[in-house]
This record gives C-alpha cells, sequence and structure tokens, in this order.
C-alpha cells in the first residue's frame, strides 16, 4: 500500500475518482467480489491499480463487462522486463507472455519481485501463481531450475506445469552431479511421462555430458525403469502407483488385450495426457509388489516392442531370430517364444533376473527413500556392465569392419548399417532398453549444435527405431558425418512400424558425407509419409565416398508415391543435376514448396530442365526459392517463373539477377508481373536493385496492372533513404489513380543503408507505413562494403 501511494504522490494530484480507486485497489481482499461486479466505466479505472494477483484474477469479470486487460498487461511487460521482446507484433495475449516469462526469470533469479509494487502481494506465489500460464520453458546451465521445481514445497507448481507445459528447452547445460541428474529425472517423469509436454529442444552444448544428453533422450523416447522406483519426496510415484493398481485390477483376457495394444495407447498422445492430481506423499512405504511387478514386467512381461526387438538384436549374432512378427506390430510373444527356444537367452534372461533382483532387495530393505546413488549411472551405462558379466555377444563386429546396407536393415535391430553401430553393442553411453519401461513420449525432438559422438548416435539409432510417436525430428549442427548411416538406420527401422507418425525431418550441418540427393532419395523411400523435409550441408566433405560397405549409392533406391509437401535442399556447391531431383519430384505430386539453395548449374539447359519438370510432375507447386544460385545468365527462366499461373511465391534471393542485364531485363519483369494475377509474394534480397530500381519497381501497382501482389521483400539491395522515399511517392501516385485500391501489403526492407539519411529515411518509413505493413531494421551500412566484398 505505502508503494502504491508513493507511486501516486510521484503522479502528481489526482481525481477523486483515482484517490478512491486507489483505496478500493488497497482493501481487494475484503472488496473483491462486489469491485468485480461494478459497471464497466468504474471497473475500467481501477483494473491499472491492482497488484498482478488481483489483476490475474479480475479476467472473468473484465471480460465479462467488455474490457480488455491486454494494454494494462503489456505496460506491466514495459516497466517490469524493461525489454522489448523479440516477434512483439504477433504477441496476441500479453498477460501470458508477461506471466510465462515473469515464471522463467523468477526461477532463475534474474528478477526481484520486490522491484515493483504490483508483485508484492501476501497471496502472490510468483511460481504458484504464473505457472498455469507456463506453455514453454527454458532450463539451462546447472539445471538449477530443476531442482526448484522438484523440491517438495513447489509440488503444485510441478502439477500444473505437467497440464500447462508444452515445450522444454535446454540450452548451455554443464556438467552435473548425481543429486541434480536426480531431480532432473522427476521433472522429466512428471513433466512428460506423466504430463503434457509434447517438444524437448536442446540447444548450444559444444561438450555434452553424455550421461545427461542420453538421460535427457530416452527419457523423451518414453524409456525409463520401473515407476515406483522413482522416489518422489520419500514415496514413490504417486500416477504409477495408480497405474499398477489398475494393471493389477484386470482380468486375464484384459491384460492380454492392453498387452497386445499397448505400444499404440503410449503413442498415442492425446490418450497419454497424465493425471493434473499431484503425485501422492502420504504414503512413505514402498509397495514392493508394485515394483518387483513392474520389473519382471520389463523382462518378461508383453509390456513394449522395442524391448523384445532388443533382445532379439543382441542374440541374432548367435541365434537367427525372425524378426516377420515384429515387423508393423510386434508380437507380445517375442520375448517369451525366443527365450522358451534358445538357450543362450534363457542364460541372458537369467543373468539380468539375478541382476535386478539385487536392484529390488535394495528397494525393499530402503522401505522408502529411494537411496542407492549409483541407479541413475547405472541405467544409463547398463550394457557396459552387462558387457563385462558376458550377457553381450563378444564377437560383435567393431569399428572399421564391414556393416550391412542400412536400406534393408530389420526393424528389429535398428542400427546395422554403419560398421560403428555393432561395436560390441555396448559401447559406454548406450543403455540397455531391456531394463526399461516405457512411458509418454513427446511428439518433437531438436537438436541444435550438440555434437552427436558414435555412442551417442547409436543410442539415439535406437530410441529412433521405436520412437513411434514421434513427428518431428531436427537435427542440426551435430557433427555427424559417418554417424548419419546410422541415425538413417534408426529412422529406417521407425518406418517399419505401421503406427509411426514421423512427418517432419530436418537435418543440417557443415559437412556433408553423401551428396544431398542421394540423402533425399534415402530418407523419401524409407517415410513416403513425410511432409516436410529439409536437407542442408555448407560445405562438401573431401572424403564423402568414403562410406561403410554394403551401403550401396541410394540414387539406385526406388521412391513410392509420397506425400510430401515442403521440400527444402541447401547444396554444399553441388551441382544441381535435373537428372537426380527427377525421381523425387515424380514421386511428390502433391508438393507444394520447394526451396533450393546453394545449387550450382552445370550447364545452361539445367534450369530449363528443372522448370519442364515442376510444370510436368508437381501442378500444385505454390511456393519456389532459390538461394545464392547464380540466375544471371538465365533471364528467360527467370521470366518463365514469373508468368507461372500456379506458384503464389516466388524467391530470388541473392541470385545475382541483375548482374549482366540491360534496363529491358527489369522492364519485363515489370510487365509480366503485372499481367500474372496469381503471384502473391515476390522476394528479392540481396541482389543489387539500387535505387533506380526500386523506384521502376512500383510501377507493378500501376492503374493497368492486374497484379495481386502482396508482398514485396527488397532487403539488402543497396537502397538509400532518397531512393527510398521517391519509390514511396510514386507508389502513393498509383494508389491515388487507382482510387485507393490495392492489395499491396507488407514491405520488407531489412539491411538497407536507411542510415545515411536518417531525417528522408524517416519521412519515408512514415508514409509508406500509411500504405501498409513495414518491416525494417536500424542495420549499420557501414558493413555493405564486406558485405559486398564476400558474395563476389
Amino acid at each position: 500500500a505505502a508503494a502504491l501511494s508513493g507511486a501516486m504522490a510521484a503522479e502528481g494530484p489526482r481525481s477523486l475518482f483515482a484517490l478512491s480507486a486507489a483505496a478500493v485497489s488497497r482493501s481487494m481482499g475484503a472488496l473483491e467480489r462486489d469491485v468485480w461486479a461494478l459497471p464497466g466505466h468504474l471497473l475500467r479505472g481501477l483494473l491499472p491499480l491492482l497488484t498482478v494477483f488481483r489483476l490475474e484474477r479480475a479476467e472473468g469479470a473484465a471480460r465479462s463487462a467488455g474490457l480488455s486487460t491486454q494494454p494494462i498487461w503489456r505496460k506491466l511487460w514495459d516497466d517490469v522486463m524493461k525489454t522489448r521482446p523479440p516477434n512483439s507484433e504477433n504477441i496476441t495475449c500479453w498477460r501470458k507472455k508477461f506471466l510465462e516469462t515473469f515464471f522463467s526469470n523468477v526461477l532463475h533469479g534474474v528478477l526481484d519481485i520486490s522491484s515493483d509494487w504490483r508483485l508484492n502481494d501476501h497471496h502472490f506465489s510468483p511460481l504458484l501463481h504464473s505457472s498455469p500460464h507456463v506453455s514453454q520453458l527454458t532450463l539451462c546451465n546447472m539445471l538449477q531450475g530443476a531442482v526448484e521445481l522438484t523440491a517438495e514445497h513447489n509440488q503444485k507448481v510441478l502439477e500444473n506445469l505437467a497440464g500447462s507445459l508444452r515445450i522444454l528447452k535446454f540450452q548451455h547445460l554443464l556438467s552435473s552431479d548425481q543429486s541434480i541428474r536426480r531431480s532432473l529425472v522427476l521433472l522429466l517423469h512428471r513433466l512428460i511421462h506423466h504430463g503434457s509436454v509434447s517438444q524437448v529442444s536442446m540447444y548450444s552444448w559444444p561438450v555434452p555430458d553424455t550421461v545427461l544428453l542420453v538421460l535427457i533422450l530416452s527419457m523423451s523416447a518414453g524409456f525409463w525403469r520401473s515407476g515406483n522406483a522413482l522416489a518422489y519426496h520419500s514415496s514413490p510415484c504417486g500416477l504409477c502407483r495408480e497405474e499398477e493398481r489398475a494393471q493389477s485390477q484386470e482380468s486375464p483376457q484384459e491384460q492380454a488385450e492392453r498387452g497386445r495394444y499397448d505400444e499404440r495407447e503410449w503413442s498415442d498422445g492425446e490418450n497419454q495426457q497424465g493425471s493434473s492430481r499431484a503425485p501422492e506423499e502420504a504414503d512413505a512405504e514402498v509397495n514392493g509388489y508394485g515394483a518387483d511387478a513392474r520389473l519382471n514386467s520389463v523382462l518378461s512381461g508383453p509390456r513394449s516392442p522395442p524391448l523384445q526387438n532388443q533382445v532379439c538384436e543382441e542374440a541374432s549374432s548367435k541365434v537367427p531370430c525372425d524378426h516377420t512378427s515384429i515387423q508393423g506390430g510386434s508380437s507380445p510373444r517375442c520375448v517369451s517364444d525366443q527365450l522358451s527356444r534358445h538357450p543362450v537367452l534363457r542364460k541372458t534372461r537369467r543373468r539380468l533376473k539375478s541382476a535386478v533382483g539385487k536392484k529390488r532387495r535394495c528397494l525393499r530393505r530402503s522401505r522408502g527413500p529411494y537411496t542407492d546413488p549409483e541407479d541413475l549411472y547405472d541405467f544409463v551405462f547398463t550394457v557396459a556392465r552387462e558387457d563385462n558379466s558376458g550377457l553381450l555377444d563378444k564377437n560383435s563386429a567393431t569399428e572399421g569392419e564391414n556393416a550391412e546396407n542400412w536400406t534393408s536393415s530389420s526393424p528389429g535391430s535398428p542400427c546395422t548399417g554403419y560398421a560403428g553401430c555393432k561395436k560390441r553393442g555396448g559401447s559406454a553411453g548406450i543403455f540397455s532398453l531391456k531394463a526399461a519401461h516405457r512411458f509418454r513420449s513427446v511428439s518433437t525432438l531438436e537438436l541444435f549444435s550438440i555434437p552427436l559422438t558414435g555412442e551417442t548416435c547409436r543410442t539415439l539409432s535406437n530410441l529412433l527405431s521405436s520412437w513411434v510417436s514421434l513427428e518431428n525430428l531436427v537435427l542440426s549442427y551435430n557433427g555427424l558425418g559417418a554417424n548419419v548411416f546410422c541415425i538413417l538406420s534408426g529412422l529406417r527401422a521407425l518406418s517399419r512400424h505401421s503406427e509411426c507418425h514421423l512427418r517432419v525431418v530436418r537435418m543440417s550441418d557443415v559437412f556433408s558425407h553423401m551428396p544431398c540427393m542421394e540423402l533425399v532419395r534415402c530418407i523419401l523411400s524409407a517415410f513416403p509419409q513425410l511432409h516436410t523435409l529439409s536437407v542442408s550441408f555448407d560445405l562438401k566433405n573431401q572424403l564423402e565416398g568414403n562410406r561403410p560397405e554394403g551401403n550401396p549409392n541410394c540414387n539406385e533406391v526406388e521412391i513410392p508415391e509420397s506425400c510430401l509437401e515442403q521440400l527444402e535442399i541447401r547444396f554444399p556447391r553441388e551441382p544441381l543435376h535435373t537428372a537426380f531431383l527427377l525421381p523425387v519430384l515424380k514421386a511428390s505430386k502433391s508438393l507444394q514448396q520447394l526451396s533450393l539453395d546453394s545449387a550450382t548449374l552445370p550447364c545452361s539447359q539445367e534450369l530449363g530442365l528443372l522448370l519442364e519438370a515442376l510444370k510436368e510432375c508437381n501442378p500444385n507447386l505454390k511456393k519456389l526459392s532459390f538461394h545464392d544460385v547464380n540466375l544471371a545468365e538465365h533471364q528467360k527462366e527467370v521470366l518463365l517463373l514469373l508468368q507461372d499461373p500456379v506458384l503464389q511465391e516466388i524467391t530470388f534471393s541473392f541470385c545475382r539477377l541483375f548482374e549482366s542485364s540491360t534496363t529491358e531485363f527489369l522492364s519485363e519483369i515489370i510487365n509480366t508481373v503485372k499481367r500474372n494475377s496469381s503471384l502473391k509474394s515476390l522476394k528479392l534480397p540481396g541482389n543489387r536493385l539500387g535505387n533506380h530500381r526500386l523506384v521502376a519497381l512500383a510501377d507493378i501497382f500501376s492503374e493497368d496492372s492486374s497484379s495481386s501482389l502482396c508482398q514485396l521483400d527488397v532487403s539488402s539491395n543497396c537502397i538509400k533513404p532518397d531512393g527510398l522515399l521517391e519509390f514511396t511517392k510514386k507508389l502513393e501516385g498509383h494508389i491515388q489513380q487507382r482510387g485507393g485500391q490495392i492489395q499491396f501489403t507488407h514491405l520488407r526492407l531489412f539491411q538497407n543503408w536507411l542510415d545515411q539519411d536518417a531525417e528522408t529515411a524517416q519521412e519515408a518509413l512514415r508514409r509508406l507505413k500509411a500504405v501498409c505493413s513495414v518491416v525494417n531494421d536500424s542495420w549499420d551500412s557501414s558493413q555493405a562494403f564486406a558485405d559486398y566484398i564476400s558474395v563476389m
């Protein structure tokens, strides 16, 4: 109250209404219900004087009175956060934006709630009351946020997050000790296995901790030990116990039916939303039966086809294993049948049961707290210990040996296509799926700038091979090298599952270990159901031809008819051969977007052949993009594209369009666009338009034009303020001649020389904004010469 009075006094004399409103705001605890019943014009003046706690509670009353609280939340953002959020023009709910950012800042200790009187309310618990609005959360560094969220006093906060959080990000992680990892396990188990998180993204981890990385990947894929072994404040996970009780009450027929269709159930994200009830804390005694039953079910029950696949794979070198039973949907009898028929597997199982029995006895002795400090480490590195115990085949292939063709690998042996994938089968970092139970998994996995070693690639491959709920996979700058074959092997195994949901694959890296078109054909031949495929490499690997034997050129693989709608290829200065791209285009009748980046045209006819192929094979193509492709000598093809009656968006980005052209070419471009009523967006960044060409482009909107162009991008085109002003005046003249009727709505002006005359630039921008939406930046044009040299 004193802070509020001080803030009001600083603003000077107030009206009687303002003073009354301030008095009411100080007594909201007693008057809240009466305040919500006030008429709208009175409530409008009171809302800005409320604390965050009361303002959030006033949302329903404000909506009923026809009032919006958005301006108040926006002012709160400006006063408290003191930054401009990225893409602020796209923010539709400032209430959610403020509370979500507020939660993150408080969690990481970068915001002092005493810094603003509106944050001070003894009823207000910062994390608890803002958590229902958090749909995206980033954890950084030493994972202090995970430790705080799993603390006992934040149990309700974690419950709220389990219902609201959809995207979980990890950034700049550092190595962590055992206690922090245990907190992370509890967090991931609650938010993913029993929550609503559908996307896990990891960014910028130059030297990843293998234990931590494998832990996050495996739990994201839904794998972990028995749920009753996850102690939560000295008690097992209450949600897992409820599930165990429900399963124990099922009839034998119901158990068999559940086992048969269990894979479909966990892969269905909608049916796997965890209960919003907090984990039970009252019962401090571990139910030994529940833990035993769960662990036994992992080993012998019909819980998870991927676990069966793993057993079959590990025994395949000694005992033939028929994988036909697990293609598409595996038989729940796979493990038990194999065990009954093969003594090697029976011995393996006995050893496993012996090891697991020791774990169970430890659990029984503890009768409560989950205290074994080595369990987490043991799970992640189980295979290394199994290897020492003789559980793995000692004669597995070693690094450098020949491997089978990944394109023909069985779904039961996901990583057989690259020699490194079979290195003793149990390098440190690869955990055993046999000892895991399967929970709900995420549908989107993104890894940005995280180096993946051979070990982690093999782990990821094994996880991918059965990750049927995965819809989006992004692997960006992971230094895969030859390990790309291991990833492809896992994806190939995944494609054999009839329940596979994968629709988007994006792979990018510095070096390509195989030609781009070959990689595209490999992925598309395995996943004709993909909707989006993006392959991007910066440089060509000089050792590209050195691939494991048994992996022939994928250009020989036939591509079935696909559902592909968006294809993006960034060539590492490779020649674009239409003959290699043609089978992909023929198989992709539904293609709507095609982007070709950094390709070279081996001959003058190549672009013409590509256009003919697109016209013949892809009648539904709506967006076509060329970036950093030299089109200076292909003026005829450029004009053909601009008059295409189907294309709605065309991009020529840094394509040197006018490097060797005449003024007639620019006139032909303008006249072609004027006659094309289907083209909605034309993007010409980085083509050295300059002032005079920009001014000429204004004629696209002249009175005799039938163009429907809505968006024009002229970024990075050496445009100066006087040229922009002249373009604006000419555009205003055309609009006046057309009676104000024009469809032009967006102009992009990034990285132009507008800082050379700030006054003229401001006038041009002010007049332009009266006509359309203008997106520009404050760019230092002194960089222009360096940029010019870089593309010479």
